[in-house]
């Protein structure tokens, strides 16, 4: 018998393996059968395992939209365990706010909020038009040359999102409830925020603490705050806001961003109010509804108080009645306006019945010329 071998290299010797029998055979089969069924319940366990990890991160893959000649496919994040409706609505919800952040917002955000302070980056050779006053003279002394301290934004802040949502919010006359525009104008800040390294909290309240989230970074981070706000379902209907503002105030260490969206139907959050303007960088966005103030002459109508179950009955049609709505109405807001300017807090109203942004990026702009 002919071996073939490379020359020079010894063959090795393989001892010869005994014939197995047939009830070698049979184990041998039985074993591997066995090895099949353990490999089927480790995948199934990992399987079970990286579904739990994803639950537990709030958000799964999709699989990708058909491709289109025309339009780019954007990379979509599936918020687990909410219905295929609601979920339709946030992703709708996100392509129309990250549009206009990409096209509008983004600048007026990183306008009006400039960051906290400078910090020192790097030393550089002394360029014609740099300030004198940022020679570095002891690196200068040691490199016989000139040189200067450069200096970069220190960018990060946290933007903490306080979100009224007591019975009032579920109000809306023109096709979006307070509740849904509140949802809209937090989407566009936080997308903004993210986008310029900041971070982003949520903080749902009534007249109680209903959700908090942590402030976090990222897009999936923002997805789950808008989850938040469309599912939280409140366990009461009032409002507090001083309540919600003291719990701000405990959990914010720095001095942050504070976006406290409302229709500030509510009293006693004046001197709250004042402490987190002087501590934090406040904003206050009301949200108004045109038929909070005015209300067509269909005849007798009940109106029933969202949050104390109260029902009257009026006649729009009477001028006496008229007149009396419009003025509470307009009372109140005038007794907010001038709540929110002796705190020293940011005012913007925004209306159901118009577009949000236009209100929002007035005030940027306005915040931006003062500096």
């Amino acid at each position: 018998m002919f071996v073939c071998g490379f020359p020079g290299r010894p063959r090795r010797r393989t001892p010869a393996r005994p014939l197995a029998t047939s009830s070698s055979v049979g184990g041998a089969r039985a074993d591997r059968a066995h090895g099949r069924r353990l490999a089927r319940r480790a995948a199934a366990a990992a399987n079970d395992s990286r579904r739990e990890g994803l639950q537990r991160c709030g958000a799964e893959s999709l699989s990708r939209a058909a491709s289109s000649s025309r339009r780019p496919r954007l990379p979509s994040v599936r918020l687990a365990m909410i219905p295929d409706e609601l979920f339709e609505k946030i992703r709708r919800l996100e392509v129309r706010t990250r549009g206009r952040v990409e096209s509008v917002f983004r600048g007026e955000y990183q306008s009006a909020f400039k960051g906290r302070g400078i910090e020192f980056a790097e030393v550089r050779p002394y360029q014609v038009g740099d300030d004198i006053r940022n020679i570095d003279w002891n690196v200068s002394a040691r490199m016989d040359d000139t040189y200067v301290k450069v200096y970069e934004e220190e960018r990060e802040q946290t933007v903490m999102l306080c979100v009224d949502v007591s019975g009032s919010e579920n109000f809306g006359s023109q096709g979006k409830l307070k509740r849904e525009v509140a949802a809209e104008i937090c989407a566009v800040i936080a997308f903004s925020a993210v986008q310029n390294n900041d971070t982003v909290g949520l903080l749902l309240f009534s007249d109680e603490t209903e959700r908090f989230v942590r402030p976090g970074s990222g897009r999936r981070h923002v997805l789950r705050c808008i989850r938040e706000l469309f599912t939280a379902e409140p366990e009461s209907i009032g409002t507090d806001i001083g309540g919600a503002l003291r719990r701000v105030l405990r959990i914010l260490q720095r001095r942050s961003i504070l976006v406290l969206v409302s229709d500030f139907f509510d009293a006693g959050y004046d001197s709250v109010l004042r402490a987190a303007g002087q501590r934090h960088d406040t904003i206050g966005i009301e949200l108004q509804d045109p038929r909070e103030e005015e209300l067509p002459p269909v005849g007798l109508v009940d109106l029933t108080d969202a949050e104390t179950g109260e029902t009257v009955t009026v006649d729009p049609r009477d001028p006496a009645a008229r007149a009396a709505i419009e003025a509470a109405a307009q009372a109140r807001r005038e007794r907010t306006r001038e709540i929110l300017r002796r705190a020293g807090v940011g005012h913007v109203i925004v209306r159901t019945d118009g577009d949000y942004l236009e209100p929002l990026i007035a005030f940027f702009r306005r915040r931006a010329r003062r500096g």
